[in-house]
């Protein structure tokens, strides 16, 4: 295997957060991190991704969101590999793992 390889399936840990004014929207942007990654919070979501994986979500997300009302963040943690256990703590309710979607009334 080359070097390139190993460098273009890398994958890294991305939060990704996102805060979107219209319900409609926002019920498509939660399908779609929901098919990349692990629902952490209300719209908050911990995503295992190599850069094409990364580029590919950035597109579907870019094509159902409006850029002057919405707004989606990504937080790299760095590598997926070697990070160790995941360790999240809370301050007020305990963190617990969303297994539910979530739903917009």
């Amino acid at each position: 295997m080359s070097d390139r390889n190993v460098i273009v399936s890398a994958r890294h840990t991305y939060l990704v957060c996102y805060d979107i004014a219209n319900d409609r929207r926002l019920k498509k942007v939660f399908k779609v991190c929901k098919n990349h990654g692990t629902h952490l919070q209300f719209s908050v979501f911990e995503c295992d991704l190599n850069p094409r994986e990364l580029v590919q979500l950035q597109r579907e997300l870019k094509s159902l969101i409006k850029q002057d009302e919405d707004q989606v963040l990504f937080v790299s943690l760095g590598p997926a590999e070697g990070r160790g256990d995941r360790v999240i703590s809370s301050l007020g309710l305990p963190y617990s793992k969303f297994d539910a979607p979530c739903y917009v009334v």
